[in-house]
């Protein structure tokens, strides 16, 4: 008679864990337009990738060359094969054309706090 303890234990399958990031990001001066542009051109690309939940660009307030990127990925995979999709390879290429500097990426929690 065997123990409990001594039976093999079912493996526990881990659930994806969803990934939402704030990308902040500068043109040079006069340039947002640029950005706008580049940015229609490539979110229905990128949304129709799988595991993209959210790709929204926001312009800041009273700034013309300041935007906060909004991006939701159903895991790390998805948003892994994300940054290395040739649309995103080509995008990275072009952006420095009109931006001050790289994006500052910024992870935020998953769930909100309250």
């Amino acid at each position: 008679m065997s123990h409990p303890s001594q039976q093999p234990q079912p493996q526990l399958q881990s659930q994806p864990q969803p990934v939402r990031l704030h990308v902040h990001i500068a043109t040079q001066p006069g340039r947002g337009r640029d950005q706008i542009e580049a940015y229609e051109r490539l979110a229905p690309l990128v949304r129709a990738e799988d595991g993209c939940l959210q790709y929204d660009l926001h312009q800041v307030v009273g700034d013309a060359d300041r935007f906060v990127l909004v991006e939701h990925w159903a895991s790390r995979e998805a948003l892994a094969a994300h940054d290395r999709a040739p649309h995103m390879v080509a995008a990275a290429a072009t952006n420095s054309a009109f931006r001050a500097g790289p994006a500052q990426v910024v992870e935020i929690a998953a769930e909100p706090l309250a």
